[in-house]
């Protein structure tokens, strides 16, 4: 039995965990021309650290305005940074418990400006959080390998691909692209995408897993193809996954490659479906990634 622990190729388009591996040179990348996009993507830690530093930021500064003021806050402390701040932080929430209120026109208009901005962070805050809370994300997995096996008899392409979450997703299709480096009769080297076609690309209910087969025939690009010639060749296959999640009804998409490297001939998937002593259905996802060797090789 083997447990596949895969090269990791500095080519692919798309990293393991779905994400976009390639170098935009001659374009900007600065987030600012489309923060809103940023913000919503960014990671629930990085978002909070985010906000965070920014709010202490943001309290900070309208503290250093008010001690610019001189005493213009009544019943706190002249001078005293703390207090400005605590100040900043319940005109910013529009908390107002009263012990400390603006005493000056100076201080009365930085109140004014602080409470204006606390409004309108408050709004974008909130949308941002709602619009990251309402941002469905699919909990797929795919197999760390794909395997080229017999299958009926036929060389078959597989891998597979399970649902984490505890529901059904409906009508779920899958496409596999095979995207090869080719030379043109003129000279010229071409990233080139052919369609690859499965045995089943679609199911009405996934659940639990799901192994997605391209027969390597006559119409397959994996046609007479050798492991020397996909390294040459550099070859990617890509994976994408769509559906919709039954319990908020909205589309849900995931996607994978696989590169030469992940890539074994001549293995087959270990099973993991059985049946328990009642009779009901059992998966064993501990061993999803595991394969082993065809009997005879």
């Amino acid at each position: 039995m083997k447990k596949a622990v895969p090269k990791v190729s500095v080519s692919r388009m798309i990293d393991p965990q779905g994400g976009f591996k390639v170098v935009r040179k001659g374009v900007s990348n600065s987030q600012w021309g489309d923060l809103y996009h940023w913000l919503v993507s960014l990671s629930w830690p990085r978002f909070l650290t985010l906000i965070s530093l920014g709010y202490v930021t943001v309290n900070t500064l309208f503290a250093l305005a008010y001690l610019a003021g001189g005493d213009g806050i009544a019943n706190a402390h002249p001078g005293s940074f703390l207090d400005a701040f605590f100040f900043s932080v319940q005109t910013m929430a529009s908390i107002g418990y009263g012990a400390m209120y603006p005493k000056t026109l100076y201080a009365n208009v930085i109140v004014t400006i602080e409470s204006f901005l606390g409004l309108m962070g408050l709004a974008v805050g909130t949308g941002l959080i709602f619009a990251r809370f309402s941002l469905l994300r699919a909990r797929v997995i795919f197999s760390r390998v794909a395997v080229i096996t017999p299958h009926n008899g036929v060389p078959t392409f597989m891998f597979r691909v399970a649902n984490e979450r505890q529901n059904w997703i409906l009508e779920a299709q899958v496409r596999a692209t095979l995207v090869r480096n080719e030379i043109t009769a003129e000279g010229y080297m071409m990233r080139r995408f052919y369609d690859m076609c499965l045995l089943r690309s679609q199911t009405p209910l996934f659940a639990l897993t799901w192994t997605v087969m391209h027969p390597i025939d006559e119409k397959s690009p994996l046609y007479r193809m050798t492991p020397e010639q996909m390294y040459e060749d550099d070859i990617e296959i890509l994976v994408t996954l769509t559906g919709l999640d039954e319990t908020v009804s909205q589309t849900i998409h995931a996607r994978h490659s696989f590169v030469t490297e992940e890539i074994l001939w001549n293995m087959r998937f270990v099973d993991i479906l059985s049946k328990t002593r009642d009779g009901k259905r059992s998966v064993d996802y501990s061993r999803f990634h595991e394969v082993i060797t065809l009997s005879g090789n």
